[in-house]
């Protein structure tokens, strides 16, 4: 990136990350309600098929009720909630009950605002800034869901296929053509992945989830990215996963959540896709 253009940029890249740093914010919420409220409703689907009146429960969206301490239920105040500076003035612990605060929240929105402000030194005022924004904070969200429950929801991966159908039908980081073939082979790379290791050793390699964000990853970035895509996010996934067992004793059966690797491997190729294919290319 030149000089002019970085100083061109500074300012909405200055926007960007404080958006972003609100973001994360509302991110956090996502990550910690969203598996809460899809347990709930397969919870209420199953007793509607058993022919069983649900259990009654406090009603939880993602914008009520208002955010609480988990230990002690002190509602948290609009000033006790400012993305970084109010954990900090804290010290990372409730204000009323002392409890620790998990450090991941302000790292969360952090790393929201963070990318955010990359977005916008990328790309500028243009139409692909909202749509990396959007990308880019759909992955953070995905990332840290899949790590806490091993589950990629519908409900984020499916939009997202869409927004990126959409965004490259109106002149986006690719051609139409391109974005609806990445989302295509993008799902039946790994859905050949899975049936392939299924057949082979009767066990469940991965998730369905995993088809379908690498299926909005490729409808985003078109079918061009998938092998490097691919490629990073195996090699990262491979490498945690053996330094895991190695270090930590973590159980060979015990699964490992690839959809983090996969948003990693989609960010580093939102940003640097076309530099690694063209490096790659030119060796041959």
């Amino acid at each position: 990136m030149n000089i002019d253009l970085l100083v061109q940029s500074g300012p909405l890249a200055l926007l960007c990350g404080l958006i972003g740093l609100a973001v994360g914010s509302f991110l956090n919420v996502v990550i910690h309600r969203l598996p809460l409220m899809m347990e709930r409703e397969w919870a209420a689907q199953c007793a509607e098929l058993a022919g069983q009146t649900p259990a009654p429960a406090d009603p939880l969206t993602l914008s009520a009720p208002r955010s609480r301490c988990p230990s002690c239920g002190h509602a948290i105040t609009a000033l006790q909630n400012i993305p970084l500076l109010s954990w900090a003035l804290l010290r990372g612990r409730c204000s009323a009950c002392r409890t620790p605060i998990s450090a991941r929240y302000p790292l969360v929105e952090l790393l929201t605002g963070l990318l955010s402000a990359a977005c916008a030194l990328n790309f500028g005022p243009t139409l692909l800034l909202a749509g990396a924004l959007v990308f880019v904070w759909a992955l953070i969200a995905l990332t840290f869901i899949d790590l806490d429950t091993q589950l990629l929801p519908d409900s984020i991966t499916l939009p997202l296929v869409w927004a990126g159908l959409l965004l490259n039908l109106v002149g986006g980081f690719t051609d139409l053509s391109s974005a609806v073939a990445g989302a295509i082979v993008g799902y039946l790379v790994l859905w050949s992945v899975y049936w392939a290791f299924k057949l082979i050793t009767g066990k469940e390699g991965m998730g369905y989830g995993d088809f379908k964000l690498l299926a909005a990853i490729g409808a985003f970035l078109g079918w061009q990215m998938l092998p490097v895509v691919i490629l990073l996010s195996s090699l990262v996934g491979a490498s945690v996963g053996i330094a895991m067992i190695v270090f930590r004793s973590h159980g060979r059966n015990v699964p490992i959540p690839f959809g983090p690797y996969l948003a990693a491997a989609g960010v580093l190729a939102l940003f640097f896709g076309q530099t690694i294919n063209q490096t790659y290319l030119g060796a041959f």
